[in-house]
């Protein structure tokens, strides 16, 4: 155990601690493929595959002073831990939370090896040790540290209550929970984990991304801050050619089943794409795994159904409520509790429809309409429309779709910063079906606005680095003190 004073230290000592530990356990599983040796129980027992861990002693003489920021406070006196994984890689957010911890408060901090073992699938190197596939599971179980589910888990973001007097937490997520996750997205998005930027868009149909990879190619042109796109199956394009959108098209984005797209800049705050495809699994699944990065924010620009007469093909909705009947979410945030919009996201929005589509006052309100969205998981919801249109009459909902509703539930649970921006592409009330013909005209016509408006928000609120949008709505009254 080893006691810091400064941040930068404290990284420091968990990027050497973690370095011992996973050249450790490479070592050992190179070992075991070669000649069959396993690793000396005895070293396992001393903890050297073990993760670091962040112990933070807070014990003041008297309350923590009332600081109002959303993060990096202290709600109450005790000693707060977590596991970390991959410091290096989360070198910016640690400093990011360390900093107004170790500035603002008495606090003692030390670096320790925990005694959560790190499983082997999180650094086994296929480069490095080929053929460890062909081993028998149970054999590398049976000698390594393996990922277990009941190690693995949102209870901590899920405010499930522990008792006074223990060991509290330091962050949402510890290392088990983010390596999973870290795992998931690259196989999930078919692209490194480390191309992801901080600011995300997500999409239900495969035409955004067209326009998206158009127009970041465009960006690429020495004059802007984004430095090159990144696609499913290894393609980052840099200086774009004549030959860079046939590369993009011909790219295996279809062996993946949400491919994301990340138009890359500095820092990581450029912009993220990711086509979830359709429903609220996928919604939840994807913003599950992503929640780990910390993002400063995500956002819905996909297709929905207009409920209103007075609505064209073509119009926008800007959801300020949800109606949560997509339910994958009911277990872990009931749907009773509210799921509030964030003024800095809304306005943001707001501001960019108009910048984007050049209109503004009655003009852009008859266009663009404020309003709740019914989420549902029901593809073929038309076909019981008697049994629900009570329901949707009653809630004043102005349109529908598979996805936004567990987005924003999904964000208020990780806290992460959300917002939606929906095109209506039908209304299936007012005899307006989606049929082919009519699709394409309503793509050609809406997709490149739409994305553009979700792009040009985004470069809003990375502004200012993203400071506005850490809003303590999103935040419980018995907080961990990271983000």
């Amino acid at each position: 155990m080893s006691k810091h004073t400064k941040p930068e230290t404290v990284i420091e000592a968990l990027e050497a601690l973690y370095s011992e530990a996973t050249e450790a356990l490479s070592k050992a599983l190179n070992t075991f493929l070669h000649d069959g040796t396993p690793p000396d129980q005895s070293l396992r027992d001393d903890g050297i595959f073990c993760y670091p861990q962040l112990r933070v002693v807070y014990d003041p003489e008297g309350p923590p002073p009332p600081i109002s920021r959303s993060f990096g406070k202290f709600s109450e006196p005790g000693i707060y831990i977590t596991t970390i994984t991959r410091p290096d890689f989360f070198r910016a957010y640690l400093l990011e939370v360390l900093t107004p911890l170790m500035r603002d408060y008495d606090v003692e901090v030390y670096v320790e090896r925990s005694s959560s073992e790190i499983p082997y699938a999180y650094v086994w190197d296929p480069s490095q040790a080929a053929g460890l596939e062909e081993i028998a599971p149970a054999e590398l179980v049976r000698w390594f540290p393996s990922p277990k589910l009941t190690l693995i888990g949102d209870e901590v973001a899920d405010g499930e209550p522990f008792e006074a007097g223990e060991e509290r937490p330091l962050a949402l997520f510890d290392a088990q929970r983010v390596d999973f996750s870290l795992k998931r997205l690259q196989h999930y998005t078919g692209t490194p984990v480390e191309h992801f930027q901080q600011y995300v868009l997500f999409t239900n149909y495969h035409r955004y991304v067209d326009a998206f990879c158009d127009w970041a190619l465009e960006q690429l042109d020495g004059t802007t801050r984004y430095t090159s796109l990144s696609v499913p199956g290894g393609l980052e394009i840099s200086t774009p050619e004549e030959g860079s959108r046939a590369a993009i098209d011909a790219s295996p984005w279809r062996r993946f089943q949400m491919p994301a797209y990340h138009l890359r800049a500095a820092n990581g705050a450029g912009i993220t794409l990711v086509n979830i495809g359709v429903g609220p699994s996928n919604a939840k699944t994807i913003t599950d795994h992503l929640a780990v990065l910390r993002p400063q924010v995500w956002l819905m620009v996909g297709h929905c159904g207009g409920l209103r007469h007075s609505q064209s093909i073509g119009d926008y909705v800007l959801a300020h409520a949800y109606m949560r009947e997509d339910h994958v979410l009911d277990a872990v945030l009931p749907p009773e509790i509210p799921i509030p919009p964030l003024a800095e996201v809304q306005v943001a929005l707001q501001e960019s429809a108009a910048a984007i589509t050049g209109e503004k006052g009655e003009a852009l309100k008859k266009r663009l309409r404020t309003g709740t969205v019914v989420t549902t998981d029901d593809r073929n919801w038309e076909l019981r429309f008697t049994a629900t249109a009570r329901r949707f009459n009653k809630s004043r909902a102005v349109a529908i779709d598979m996805e936004s509703a567990t987005i924003a539930a999904n964000g208020f649970r990780l806290r992460v910063p959300y917002g939606t921006l929906l095109c209506v592409s039908d209304k299936p009330l007012h005899g307006e079906i989606k049929l082919p013909g009519a699709a394409n005209r309503f793509y050609e016509r809406a997709i490149g606005e739409h994305i553009r408006i979700g792009i040009a928000t985004l470069e809003r609120l990375s502004e200012d680095g993203g400071a506005s949008l850490h809003s303590r709505k999103l935040r419980a009254f018995d907080e961990p003190p990271f983000k």
